[in-house]
């Protein structure tokens, strides 16, 4: 199994996590997409038409989209599943995985910060109001997920499921660019508890090959 991967990707940093939780070895390929590595002809026609990290090589199959990745990964090794059978459960851990994958993550990646910066000509304070603006908008609605439905020591119950595995690196990046956490005090309780599993600690920004501050 193969994983073209950038260290900074939370998208990349999602799978590296559900690889490592279900015990799953792989060669890990790096793609530096700050400097564009992912918008190569070579790298678009044959690993992923997306132009964008994870892309996941499983034998025949090589797909990107780290949500369908983790889907397949369920299916195929579905131990430990991180996406519940049974169907209330699996809706509540898809609704919060799905606010932060959808809601947060796109307008707030490196292609959207890029644009502003160099198309529309915003200031850096103008960028990092952007970003803090849509994390507090974001997390305030995982938040309140949290609130009503969350339960145990992960998002959901007792053991980790793709609501976590999408949580710790949506946090972990919020973080990074400054943003003030403290008011989501579930959120941030589900991060530390995670950030200590061995799984998701190995799978971190900072313990992988391409690492660089």
């Amino acid at each position: 199994m193969q994983l073209y991967s950038f260290f900074n990707s939370s998208t990349s940093y999602r799978v590296r996590i559900a690889l490592t939780l279900k015990g799953l070895p792989y060669d890990y390929l790096a793609v530096n997409i700050r400097t564009g590595e992912h918008r190569t002809t070579e790298y678009v026609q044959h690993v992923s038409p997306s132009a964008a990290v994870p892309a996941l090589v499983d034998g025949a199959l090589q797909v990107s989209q780290s949500l369908a990745i983790i889907d397949y990964l369920d299916v195929v090794y579905p131990e430990p599943r991180l996406i519940p059978l049974d169907p209330v459960q699996r809706a509540r851990v898809l609704e919060l995985s799905n606010a932060i994958a959808c809601d947060i993550h796109p307008i707030n990646n490196l292609r959207v910060l890029r644009y502003l910066q160099d198309v529309l000509k915003v200031t850096p304070e103008q960028k990092e109001a952007w970003y803090r603006h849509w994390i507090h908008e974001g997390m305030t609605a995982v938040e309140r997920l949290l609130v009503l439905h969350g339960h145990g020591t992960w998002c959901f119950g007792d053991s980790p499921t793709l609501a976590d595995v999408a949580l710790v690196p949506q946090i972990a990046n919020a973080l990074r660019m400054g943003c003030q956490m403290d008011r989501f005090e579930r959120a941030m309780a589900v991060h530390a508890f995670a950030s200590a599993h061995p799984a998701f600690a190995q799978a971190a920004p900072m313990q992988q090959p391409d690492y660089t501050s």
